[in-house]
């Protein structure tokens, strides 16, 4: 994915109110869009959530599925990864080791002990003194069970918890939930056995793993890959509907080729999925702003706070219901982007080294670049990939100086640093309200619009006079 976000030719195209009306997408088509998000958190090509749901949906074909259980099976594998962000922090705490490439590698063994516990040896804390790591290691050991069924089970339960916020049934929530379970009831977090184990589970299961080796190692690997797990991970049903689907030419040909948002599109249940409104839209984004802050507890709320602060801004500065509503969707998926970041470095108590910056001022790139993928979103792409500039240049990922800086991202520069000023972060306790604004007043005209400051000052006074905002503490 580019580092570089492409400078808009003209930002007052941005900058007017725009219409609020969903276009004439369904919710397949914005969710196989945004499902790039949660590729950059598991560590897998881009694509990923996409393939598994193409591989997903033809399993369930071949089986003779009905239309309402192949639907499940499409936003299951599709969605499959929405939990992932929720134990990277941990993945770290107990590993010490980068959370992106220690998910990538890991989906890459081949599921034997002999295999997990080499990965083990040869992950763990190699950036880390011998002591610290020895007694990581050997905490892995002792305890690698229950670590496992932890950090399976938070990021499954989580997964389903936001389907269900994005207003899917039962069958796909259960279908995220229960995905890390085995035919053979080795897997976890229950050690489910057999049907016991919904169907949509099973298939999303076959479908992630049949990517991931395709991927490393072309057809061969994964079907060598499918068929040594027959049994024991898989359904044997599965795995053998997966292999008569797998010789069909438009098997491979879809997810090899370019034409897979097509491919996709053309499923049924892609099809038949639910059209969009504007209220759908934000339960989306919402959704997805909770996926973004999970991936740090020094980030938890951040993004549902920054889109408060960002709208009672716009209130203030007098944008209309409409245009307001379209900001407060850019302040929620403003931070989208961080999903590409290690939380070995987001969650790093002291300052981060010069390698490690490269990649955090990435992440509005990132933002943008994810954004515009996705046709509802694509005119709000520039105003979240520059909530980092500054007024003065110095401000990254491009640059941008005051007359390139539209007056939306100037309320969502604002917003943001005031949230991350009056929060906890790993370097530091939260500030006061009034130690924040005093930070943001000096800043005014270097980094920060004056005109914004003041009509956060007096949103924020007000809401504190009313007695709405028991957290705010003014000092």
């Amino acid at each position: 994915m580019s580092n570089a976000l492409p400078l808009m030719s003209a930002w007052s195209v941005v900058a007017t109110p725009v219409p609020t009306d969903a276009p004439s997408l369904n919710v397949a088509e914005l969710l196989g869009a945004l499902s790039h998000a949660l590729d950059l958190t598991e560590g897998q090509p881009k694509g990923h959530c996409q393939r598994a749901c193409w591989i997903g949906t033809q399993i369930g074909m071949q089986m003779g599925l009905t239309a309402e259980a192949l639907s499940d099976i499409y936003f299951t594998a599709l969605l499959k990864d929405l939990g992932c962000s929720s134990n990277a922090a941990r993945i770290c705490e107990l590993y010490l080791a980068d959370d992106i490439s220690f998910k990538r590698d890991f989906k890459t063994i081949d599921g034997s002990l002999a295999a997990a516990l080499r990965f083990v040896m040869d992950k763990t804390g190699i950036q880390s003194g011998f002591a610290e790591r020895v007694r990581a290691i050997l905490n892995i050991l002792r305890n690698g069970g229950e670590i496992s069924r932890e950090l399976i089970e938070t990021r499954c339960h989580r997964g389903a918890d936001i389907a269900a916020k994005m207003r899917f049934p039962a069958e796909v929530q259960d279908g995220i939930r229960w995905l890390d379970e085995h035919w053979d009831g080795s897997g976890k977090p229950e050690g489910r056995v057999g049907e016991a184990i919904p169907v949509a589970s099973r298939i999303a299961l076959v479908a992630q793993v049949a990517d991931i080796f395709h991927k490393e190692g072309g057809r061969a690997a994964a079907r060598a890959e499918i068929l040594a797990r027959r049994g024991t991970w898989f359904d044997p049903a599965v795995v053998d509907a997966f292999m008569s689907a797998e010789k069909r030419a438009v098997f491979w040909q879809a997810i090899e080729g370019d034409a897979l948002d097509r491919h996709l599109s053309d499923l049924a249940p892609a099809r038949s999925s639910a059209p969009l409104d504007d209220d759908y839209v934000d339960d989306i984004a919402a959704a997805f702003a909770d996926v973004i802050d999970a991936k740090s507890p020094f980030t938890a709320g951040h993004s549902r706070r920054v889109t408060l602060f960002t709208d009672m801004i716009a209130e203030e500065m007098g944008l209309d219901a409409g245009h307001r509503r379209w900001l407060r969707r850019a302040a929620l998926l403003h931070d989208i982007g961080k999903l590409a970041v290690s939380n070995q470095i987001l969650d790093k108590p002291g300052r981060p080294e010069e390698s490690e910056w490269i990649s955090i001022r990435s992440h509005p790139a990132h933002s943008a670049d994810i954004l515009r993928q996705v046709a509802i979103f694509r005119d709000l792409s520039d105003i979240a990939g520059a909530h980092h500039e500054r007024l003065d240049g110095k401000g990254y990922p491009l640059g941008l100086a005051s007359a390139d800086i539209v007056f939306e991202v100037r309320m969502l520069t604002v917003a943001d640093v005031f949230d991350a000023l009056t929060a906890d972060r790993p370097y530091r306790k939260a500030m006061t309200v009034s130690e924040a604004f005093a930070i943001l007043d000096k800043d005014i005209g270097t980094a920060f619009d004056g005109d914004c400051v003041a009509a956060l000052k007096r949103a924020v006074g007000r809401l504190a006079a009313d007695g709405g905002a028991p957290a705010l503490v003014w000092g």
